[in-house]
């Protein structure tokens, strides 16, 4: 396929950049512009395509070809957010986008054409600017002198098995009567094909597609848990430079550093509660000290870089050894835990590990003079007592998103039956805030979260981050392993982290 190079013009909105006056009087200079054209091979643009990438997101779109027949599909990667000014965060690929086209270029978009009998899938993308075109080096953006090798039409065409094109054309395939769904309107996507808006029933039936994982699905979830319980065992090993000095922000770069060594870097913000702290239940800010008394909660998970992350929680007792009031916190919650494990199945309701796992929290809490009502009270729907002390809800899908499958309908998901392929998360936790005055003052200051990532098959379940303990004193005893150096050490740093 023909290369097509930046400087044609291109339908896409540019990404907003600062005015940078040495730049464009620079692409004026001829004698400047005609040297910069010369003297430069070619370097490797092989796309980042992980194993499998490609065959998985055919057999992705073969799905969604067969649920919305008819129907022409626009899926665009979206572009990354404004960090300040002219400086942005690093880019990932919208999870629909990435789970039918297994690409990661940023303002790309996936179109699936609807002909007779399906669909016909075309790639988007923003061709790279290359030496000779003056953008090679005044495009901030696009220019391979800024950005690096940039893979072309042609590299991301072999790589994906897909028809790729310059944004540029897309509009003018859709053609101006074209009936079109849409997942989001988006900045990236060019104007004309925005104006069309988006489309709720497609976000919502590629949401409930993505609910059942294939065997390359699984197997990446696989990796990015295995790779999450070598973080936290990092972390652990941390835990007494963090008490020392550098608290809770030194266990979030140790935790965010293994992930990107890994992965593409953490799945979601990392979370690191010491004391106090461990109650909040997004405590992302990580910005206090690590104490030696209180109990540590890491909520922590590795994306590889096919985009799929783990979500795994353990709460470890900084000192080693949890003190009485901890660990009868930790005891209770436990045991909703292991009930919520046991009744996640195949044809069972969904909801049933929240209904065990909150049973198990309420009569917890009952026994220990905390509700101000029966159980059978707070349980009922104009009750809830008990949720004061764990508003959240016990778990969620996982995938290419943490809270996966979100946009799906309440039928799909929380009405719906466990089936053989669903991943998901249990998580029961007991959050007792340090102003909370409800609760005694021994309890004060205390959260724990345990949290698993389990895979549904047709004979049961399996608990993919099994592990690490779930029980007070076997946490306690692996912690105590982990820090002797009898824990097995990750692996060897992979070879083109140790190149970086």
């Amino acid at each position: 396929m023909t290369e097509q190079h930046h400087s044609e013009p291109q339908s896409a909105m540019p990404r907003p950049q600062a005015p940078d006056p040495r730049l464009p009087r620079l692409a004026e200079v001829p004698a400047f512009r005609d040297y910069m054209a010369t003297g430069w091979a070619t370097p490797d643009r092989t796309p980042p395509v992980e194993q499998g990438v490609a065959a998985a997101a055919r057999a992705h779109r073969a799905r969604a070809s067969e649920a919305l027949p008819g129907r022409t599909l626009i899926v665009p990667a979206g572009r990354a957010p404004v960090r300040s000014n002219d400086t942005f965060y690093d880019f990932r690929p919208d999870s629909d986008f990435f789970w039918l086209s297994g690409c990661a270029a940023e303002d790309a978009v996936l179109v699936l054409h609807a002909v007779p009998g399906g669909h016909d899938a075309v790639l988007y993308v923003v061709p790279p600017a290359y030496p000779g075109d003056p953008a090679f080096f005044a495009d901030a953006a696009h220019g391979e002198l800024w950005v690096g090798s940039a893979p072309g039409l042609r590299e991301w065409s072999d790589a994906l098995g897909l028809p790729v094109k310059s944004i540029a054309s897309l509009a003018g395939d859709l053609g101006p009567a074209e009936s079109a769904l849409f997942t989001r309107p988006d900045d990236a996507v060019p104007e004309g094909v925005r104006r069309r808006g988006g489309s709720a029933d497609l976000l919502r039936i590629l949401a409930e597609l993505r609910m059942i994982k294939d065997e390359w699905e699984v197997a990446e979830l696989r990796r990015a848990v295995d790779a999450t319980v070598e973080g936290f065992a990092s972390v652990v090993r941390e835990i007494p430079r963090a008490i020392a000095h550098g608290g809770e922000r030194w266990l979030q770069g140790t935790f965010d550093r293994h992930a990107r060594t890994w992965g593409n870097g953490p799945g979601y913000s990392t979370i690191v509660g010491s004391g106090a702290h461990a109650p909040t239940l997004h405590w992302v800010r990580c910005d206090g000290p690590v104490l030696e008394d209180a109990a540590l909660l890491l909520d922590m998970g590795v994306e590889t870089r096919a985009f799929y992350t783990a979500d795994v929680t353990r709460t470890f007792p900084a000192s080693g050894t949890f003190s009485a009031a901890q660990r009868e916190v930790h005891d209770l919650v436990e045991k909703a835990h292991r009930a919520g494990l046991a009744a996640v199945a195949p044809g069972r309701s969904f909801t049933d590990f929240h209904t065990a796992a909150m049973e198990v929290i309420a009569t917890g809490l009952s026994d220990w003079g905390l509700l101000p009502v029966s159980v059978d009270e707070a349980l009922s729907d104009a009750g809830q007592q008990h949720r004061r002390y764990l508003v959240c809800g016990i778990g969620h899908h996982l995938g290419l998103d943490v809270h996966d499958c979100a946009q799906s309908s309440y039928e799909a998901y929380q009405g719906a039956r466990m089936s053989p392929g669903m991943v998901l998360t249990v998580e029961p936790g007991l959050y007792f805030h340090a102003f909370d005055e409800t609760v005694p003052p021994e309890l004060r200051g205390i959260g724990v979260r345990l949290e698993d990532d389990i895979l549904v098959h047709p004979g049961g379940s399996e608990v993919l981050s099994d592990a690490i303990p779930i029980d007070a004193r076997g946490i306690e005893d692996w912690m105590a392993r982990t820090l002797r150096g009898d824990a097995p050490d990750p692996s060897p740093v992979p070879a083109e982290a140790a190149l970086a």
